[in-house]
């Protein structure tokens, strides 16, 4: 199996603007680096290289709670464990896969519309200010 690429969830990576989610923030990232088959705990912190140990461990026993990934533990010297997708966690790459269409289609739309949304916002708040105001 190929190691997971370091850069494969880039931080400047506009599909996390996207609208919609699966699961928490990170299930949909969980999920796609095991889409390639069973993982250990080290292997999926390379990519997801701003999760936290704590919050990794969070989503993937969230993630065993709800029929998503299952986990193995192997009895080596020391002891591992891996992750994999089960048919139910599987089924979400399905979801995945059209957010990711809706986005290559629509992103650039829903940027647009919220740096509009942003400069009315900042206006609005610029008309509150009053002039000569003391704090200004």
């Amino acid at each position: 199996m190929e190691t997971l690429d370091p850069e494969m969830f880039a931080p400047e990576c506009p599909t996390r603007l996207m609208p919609m989610q699966v699961g928490d923030k990170w299930t949909a990232m969980v999920v796609i680096c095991l889409e390639g088959g069973p993982r250990r705990f080290g292997e999926l912190l390379v990519p997801l290289r701003s999760i936290t140990k704590k919050v990794l461990a969070e989503t993937l026993r969230a993630m065993e709670r709800d029929g998503m990934v299952t986990r193995t533990e192997f009895p080596a010297n020391p002891p591992h464990v891996e992750y994999e997708l089960t048919p139910l966690g599987r089924s979400l790459l399905t979801l995945i896969d059209a957010a990711r269409d809706w986005c290559d289609q629509h992103l650039p739309d829903l940027i647009e519309a919220r740096e509009r949304s942003g400069k009315l916002l900042q206006g609005r708040v610029e008309d509150l200010v009053v002039p000569g105001h003391v704090g200004q």
